[in-house]
């Protein structure tokens, strides 16, 4: 698909065009990657955002005033910051909750609730939620499952397939694959649902730029090799963190140690690139480790082909209020890796040295 780097189409007579008029409207490099990850999410419709805030954004306008959201409580920090620094000002309100107990989420339900919001495996505890049951349980109460399916890509995971109403992705992440753009896809297979999100993306205008679309196409070709070497490391960096004396707990749903692992074998493909560490030790120790590595570049995001470490509680859930960040375990001693994909041996004895080598 070329680059359609143009902002407006010319037409054959007045109101009379071949699909296109205005690229804010459609485009048709943009249009080629909409139907893309829709056939890669088993989706009828898919709409492409500048980012995946602006997705989750759109998402969120499906709702109204005075509508009630059960969210995960193990979030994406911008998630948190836009549900209850933006959206809550305009009249939603917000249940957090530990949404890999069902019955948690059916409690919080309130007369006005119209959503559930759910990540799995879950930013950056890798907890795991059982969409075929919480799909069951929005079906009968009547509420729209929205489900951010980032850290799986639909490599691994597709939650339209187990019964979610809107699938969510940070495209940057991923699919992208390249650490080299950003941007947002939503995902559904109701013709009610994709018209109004249809109507939110043009009204607000939060589109990615053709040669954004043509990033993200470039990427997704290598999604699948990609995934697969992501996790290959991430198995290996998770075993070797898991006998080593200064790691206290791994997160990682491949590891049998994990407290939902049979779950992540019958729900998902694969166990993916994450990988979540609690240091022996207090802030100074773990910022030791962090400054430890070589090959694992400090840095915000994940999902690309380098490996990324991150300090959530300081650098990607700061906007989480400290109480909350450390009753949900997002402690001064957790760090994030995102597994890239270059030689297994050398990604484990990076984060070995610096574990072993570390001083305050």
């Amino acid at each position: 698909m070329p680059i359609y780097q143009t902002s407006t189409f010319t037409q054959e007579d007045v109101g009379i065009h071949k699909g296109f008029d205005y690229s804010r409207t459609a485009n048709p490099t943009r249009l080629s990657l909409e139907r893309c990850l829709a056939s890669l999410e088993n989706a009828r419709h898919g709409l492409c955002f500048a980012s995946g805030m602006a997705a989750a954004d759109c998402t969120l306008k499906l709702l109204s005033a005075g509508d009630h959201v059960v969210a995960s409580d193990d979030v994406y920090g911008g998630t948190y910051r836009l549900f209850e620094k933006v959206l809550r000002r305009y009249g939603l309100t917000f249940s957090w909750v530990d949404a890999s107990s069902i019955d948690k989420v059916a409690a919080a339900i309130a007369p006005n609730t119209r959503m559930i919001w759910a990540e799995t495996p879950t930013n950056p505890l890798l907890k795991l939620v059982d969409l075929r049951a919480l799909a069951e349980l929005a079906r009968d109460r009547k509420l729209l499952l929205a489900v951010d399916n980032t850290f799986a890509s639909p490599y691994l995971q597709n939650p339209l397939d187990l019964g979610a109403d809107v699938v969510v992705h940070s495209t940057t992440k991923y699919i992208g694959g390249h650490s080299d753009v950003v941007g947002g896809f939503v995902a559904t297979n109701r013709e009610d649902l994709f018209a109004d999100l249809k109507f939110h993306q043009n009204a607000n205008g939060a589109v990615p730029s053709p040669f954004d679309s043509f990033l993200v196409l470039r990427g997704v070709k290598t999604l699948a090799v990609r995934m697969r070497e992501h996790e290959k490391n991430a198995r290996r960096v998770a075993e070797a963190l898991s006998s080593h004396p200064r790691v206290e707990r791994v997160y990682y749903p491949g590891l049998p140690s994990h407290p939902q692992h049979d779950l992540a074998r019958r729900q998902m493909r694969g166990f993916g690139g994450m990988v979540s560490f609690v240091v022996k030790g207090d802030l100074a120790l773990t910022r030791a480790v962090a400054r430890g590595v070589r090959i694992f570049s400090l840095a915000e995001s994940l999902g690309g082909v380098e490996s990324l470490m991150c300090h959530p509680a300081v650098m990607t859930h700061a906007s989480i209020p400290k109480a909350d960040r450390e009753a949900r375990g997002v402690t001064d001693s957790l760090l994030r890796l995102s597994c890239g994909i270059e030689d297994s041996d050398d990604l484990v004895a990076d984060i070995v040295g610096a574990l072993d080598h570390s001083r305050l």
